[in-house]
């Protein structure tokens, strides 16, 4: 236990310290977010500085090799995953900011780059036998998936990082959503004994640093930068611990920004009606009236309990 504190306050301090630096550098050089013209509520957010998730997740990779050093083949493959999607984001932001708009990397070009880096974690698991399931609340009872486990990693890594990509839409909904699901993941990987559940506390140190920064009203966005590496830090620590059928239950906020916008474009496809006011579902509640505080609250508290009443059955 002492390891995870020490962990997640030197992640915490150089967080804190890397986003102290870079902030007034992006300012300088007007990083700042393109925001959308019909999101009403968002109109005095442009040229809030973005790719703060730069700050972070360096601070992720640092302590997290700094406590369990380069010998650890599936923690190294995690940090580099994690960067990967880190790198991914960082052209999409980078391209918005030089194009002055809202769109950055075509979604073909997305998915490619995801694809790829989702099919090494894949081709890793197997080679690795890392092809077992833990089932939920089944009391510590696994399935082996076999060769199985490469579509299926996949498809986890697409849909992970994409609807936690999805998820950032308010001040602090996606950092603070993310950090009760790696916070209650570690809890388990704790039990579980598995050595990944000081990488998840390490998480929510650097996380926490950002969140001073990014709830409302934010100084500064995570951007793609952060969100994509987030879900692909999020999808590792699952995948390779066996908890893969967790992330649709710990993560059912993602799941619930993922589907509505499936839904809204579908039925909109169909009939030119709408079922939200807008997508994702955080949108139609910010519309409805609620405050990003109240809708970011709500998401992180649901999150934990849903991680709470899972803990029960590990």
């Amino acid at each position: 236990m002492k390891t995870f504190l020490i962990g997640m306050l030197s992640a915490f301090c150089a967080s804190l310290f890397l986003l102290l630096l870079i902030l007034p550098l992006l300012k300088r050089l007007k990083a700042g977010q393109y925001i959308l013209g019909y999101v009403k509520e968002h109109k005095d957010k442009g040229g809030t500085p973005t790719m703060g998730g730069l700050a972070f997740i360096a601070a992720i990779i640092i302590v997290a090799l700094c406590t369990f050093g380069v010998r650890d083949g599936k923690i190294n493959l995690t940090l580099a995953i994690t960067g990967g999607f880190a790198v991914v984001g960082f052209l999409d932001d980078f391209l918005k900011i030089y194009r002055k708009e809202n769109e950055g990397l075509k979604p073909y070009q997305k998915i490619i780059f995801q694809i790829a880096i989702a099919a090494v974690a894949a081709a890793y698991c197997y080679v690795n036998k890392l092809t077992f399931l833990y089932v939920p609340f089944g009391g510590g009872l696994n399935v082996n998936i076999s060769w199985g486990i490469i579509p299926l990693v996949i498809i986890i890594f697409i849909a992970t990082v994409n609807c936690v990509n999805l998820t950032d839409g308010l001040d602090g909904l996606a950092g603070g959503t993310s950090s009760a699901y790696l916070f209650v993941s570690g809890i388990m990987l704790f039990i579980q004994q598995n050595q990944s559940a000081a990488l998840c506390f390490i998480a929510v140190g650097a996380i926490a640093a950002f969140l001073l920064f990014n709830v409302n009203k934010a100084a500064i966005f995570m951007g793609d930068t952060g969100s994509l590496a987030l879900g692909g830090l999020i999808s590792c620590i699952s995948v390779f611990s066996g908890n893969s059928l967790y992330i649709p239950i710990l993560g059912i906020m993602f799941v619930i920004s993922g589907i509505s916008v499936i839904v809204q474009v579908i039925y909109y496809k169909r009939t030119r009606r709408r079922v939200f006011l807008m997508a994702p579902i955080h949108h139609h509640f910010q519309m409805k009236g609620y405050t990003e505080c109240k809708i970011t609250y709500a998401y992180v508290v649901i999150t934990a309990f849903v991680g709470i009443f899972c803990l029960l059955f590990v």
